[in-house]
């Protein structure tokens, strides 16, 4: 008897189990209203760096950062989501980056810059300070999504969508040295906006992995230089339009 009840107590749990997991499986791995989904995602996109100006030019020029693919790199990041219809999601996604670079001063050599190069033959060059500097940046995009079923293919589901993102880059630096006028700083943003199409495919009730690409979007850069202390900004910004940009992977979990 105490066999008997150990055994029912075993396999009730397991079937209870198996007839849940069939309940889900049912209509396939398909997410539903009020799931949420992680996904890690590696993308070829542009992106906001930038580097601050040298402190001792007698003249400086702008130009704002481009935005088109010669100007792109592979990006990855987060990508959160909330399904708040069984076909329409919500998505947050983004990236933080920060670098700090510590300063060292120069070293001076034997170069007199008073005598020509071929009088300084055999000389030791000066060794430039290493600047202080510092980098900082963020990217975030928002967006909504509406899902449809392919027919035929029970765990595939396409999505159209809009997407709308902000990013930010500094720089500063400055070189501990006689020549520097202080603190020079680099400010670059940019403000984009795309309408999106991909696919979603769940390999299990709570993993999928997807493809998105941005069929068409419009950035707008502005980037700004203040290469020394008590100058006024010098700006610069750009529009650019692109078509079938920013393909992107991803694998994620559905909770």
């Amino acid at each position: 008897m105490n066999i008997r009840k150990l055994l029912i107590s075993a396999v009730l749990p397991v079937l209870f189990i198996s007839t849940a997991f069939a309940q889900q499986t049912d209509n396939g791995n398909k997410p539903k209203k009020g799931d949420v989904t992680l996904a890690a995602t590696v993308g070829y996109n542009s992106y906001t760096s930038i580097t601050a100006l040298p402190g001792n030019l007698y003249n400086y020029e702008a130009a704002a950062l481009s935005t088109d693919w010669t100007n792109k790199k592979l990006m990855v990041g987060l990508e959160g989501g909330w399904f708040v219809g069984n076909y329409w999601k919500l998505s947050l996604g983004g990236g933080v980056t920060f670098t700090n670079n510590p300063g060292y001063s120069g070293v001076p050599g034997t170069v007199d810059e008073s005598l020509s190069l071929e009088e300084n033959l055999g000389d030791i060059p000066n060794y430039r300070a290493v600047a202080d500097a510092y980098t900082f940046g963020y990217n975030a995009v928002l967006g909504i999504d509406r899902y449809y079923n392919v027919k035929g293919v029970k765990n595939l589901m396409l999505y159209t969508g809009l997407r709308a993102g902000f990013a930010y880059a500094l720089n500063e630096q400055k070189y501990d040295e006689w020549t520097s006028m202080g603190k020079s700083t680099a400010e670059t943003w940019n403000l984009r906006g795309s309408l999106t199409f991909g696919a979603d495919y769940f390999v299990l009730p709570g993993m999928f992995v997807g493809l998105s690409v941005d069929v068409g979007s419009y950035t707008y850069n502005m980037t700004t230089y203040k290469p020394q202390e008590g100058l006024a900004n010098l700006s610069a910004d750009s529009h650019n339009v692109g078509f079938l940009a920013a393909p992107t992977i991803k694998v994620g979990f559905v909770f």
